[in-house]
């Protein structure tokens, strides 16, 4: 039923339902008025008729010429109208007549108007010489419409005409109309429906533009054709509409985009600020506090030997250049995480960087005696800014120097390269002997400032977050990197794309 409202609703429906009713009213208004005025106009034509026939007939009496048969003249009227006329003296004299039966009638005129019967409405017209009559012979059953004058010269002139046939050319053109009725009908609904579609089908696309329109889809456009009508410029105005929407929308999305990029700039730069403040204040305190103590120290000779002085002086200028430090990696990690630093990518060989690396940690390699299980000869060329990638090297070797411990009689830490070659990566890994890392801490050391319990030294030099560092370069490369514990020690590693 729903459906059914809705196809109602339709304007193709409503045009097909209007063009159709307004054929079907039009067949009724024609059936109406053959029926009301079809007879009416035809007695007014004859009445006309019977007064044209009077007035020549009274001609010809009147002005006879010599050239003119009159009985050959009346026949053809009589003929050509299908009039019976009949023309008599005063004495009821037959002058002239076109019908004998309409003659025989000649003795009885004088009963005729009684014996025929035409109701309320006899007489249709009189005048002055004339009378026009609707009467109906009671033996033929006949109607006919009857004229009867008097001829300037005296005699007497009727003529009468049959009109019984004009109710059957009525009827017979009422199912005439009928018939057409049905056809039009029929016709019209095929008409009306090609018709309706052929105007609705534009309306109905424009309308579906519209809706895509409202759903911000402007890759639909409506086909202009060459005519010129209101339906074609309408969809020029949907064109035009639906191209400065999209250029209009396309702005907006655009100005909001940078406002939203300025935005989240901002709460970045601004949540960076609060976090390198908070980072900064919290790990200053302790060195800032060493600092403050031996100063006071050194202020109030706590200590009047030289050798306790320079003990002082060191320990301060110690925990200054750790602060710098701290400081200078703090800011380096906050770019890295915010995306502010940019990188100077190049091919180099990581083989030579790692030799590199350890060649700078040699000394602390000896201080810990560690042997380096190291015997990588093959170049590897990888593609990114060796500053950092050195950074990630040193932070894992550094970690490692720092973690090592001896196992089953073996104290070592191992570097080594593995070539994957259907990503066209290398997999860099360190691994040191000694304990394990809880699964529980394996995420939490990626954070800054976090020390597992036993790196919490001064000494060691540390700053806490040297492996925040590591994650912060590897996100920006989109490069794998982790931590593995093995059976005598931990394994750290880190992935980067090979440059052929």
């Amino acid at each position: 039923m729903e459906k059914i409202k809705n196809k109602l609703k339709s304007v193709r429906v409503k045009l097909f339902l209007t063009f159709s009713t307004a054929i079907l009213l039009i067949v009724v208004v024609l059936i109406l008025l053959n029926n009301i005025v079809l007879e009416t106009f035809y007695l007014y034509n004859k009445k006309n008729t019977l007064k044209l026939v009077y007035s020549q007939i009274n001609d010809y009496y009147n002005n006879p010429q010599s050239d003119i048969n009159l009985e050959e003249e009346l026949e053809k009227i009589a003929i050509k109208n299908n009039f019976d006329i009949l023309i008599s003296s005063d004495n009821n004299t037959s002058v002239y007549t076109s019908d004998e039966n309409f003659y025989a009638t000649l003795g009885q005129m004088r009963s005729m108007v009684t014996r025929f019967y035409i109701g309320r409405d006899e007489v249709l017209e009189k005048g002055n010489q004339y009378s026009i009559k609707q009467m109906k012979d009671t033996r033929t059953g006949i109607n006919y419409v009857l004229l009867s004058a008097k001829l300037d010269n005296g005699y007497l002139l009727y003529i009468r005409i049959p009109i019984t046939l004009i109710k059957e050319s009525v009827k017979i053109s009422n199912e005439f109309l009928y018939l057409i009725a049905i056809i039009t009908i029929l016709l019209g609904g095929i008409l009306g429906s090609i018709i309706s579609r052929r105007f609705t089908e534009p309306i109905l696309e424009l309308n579906d533009i519209a809706n895509k329109m409202s759903k911000l889809d402007f890759s639909h456009k409506y086909k202009v054709t060459d005519i010129d009508d209101e339906i074609n410029n309408l969809g020029k105005s949907i064109n035009t509409m639906s191209d400065t929407l999209e250029k209009t929308i396309k702005q907006l999305r655009s100005s909001n985009s940078e406002l939203e990029r300025d935005i989240e700039e901002k709460s970045r730069i601004d949540e960076m600020r609060k976090s390198f403040i908070s980072d900064v204040s919290h790990e200053l305190k302790t060195p800032i506090a060493l600092i403050q103590g031996y100063s006071e120290g050194l202020l109030e000779n706590v200590n009047s030997d030289e050798e306790s002085r320079k003990f002082y002086a060191e320990v301060i200028l110690d925990e200054s250049n750790k602060m710098d430090q701290l400081v200078k990696q703090l800011l380096e990690l906050m770019k890295l995480e915010y995306g502010k630093r940019e990188f100077n990518n190049k091919q180099f060989n990581i083989v030579e960087l790692e030799k590199e690396v350890l060649r700078k940690t040699h000394v602390m390699l000896e201080e810990k005696e560690v042997k380096v299980q190291y015997n990588e000869d093959k170049k590897i060329n990888v593609y990114a800014d060796d500053f950092y990638i050195e950074q990630v090297i040193t932070n894992y070797l550094t970690n490692a120097i720092k973690h090592v411990k001896e196992v089953d009689g073996e104290k070592y830490i191992k570097i080594e390269n593995i070539v994957d070659t259907e990503k066209n990566k290398v997999i860099v890994k360190v691994f040191n002997t000694g304990d394990n890392i809880d699964e529980e801490n394996q995420d939490r050391i990626w954070k800054r400032f976090y020390k597992i319990d036993e790196s919490r030294n001064r000494n060691d030099g540390g700053t806490g977050i040297g492996l925040s560092l590591v994650k912060a370069i590897m996100n920006n490369y989109n490069n794998a990197y982790g931590i593995k514990n093995k059976y005598n020690g931990v394994e750290f590693y880190f992935e980067l794309d090979i440059d052929e």
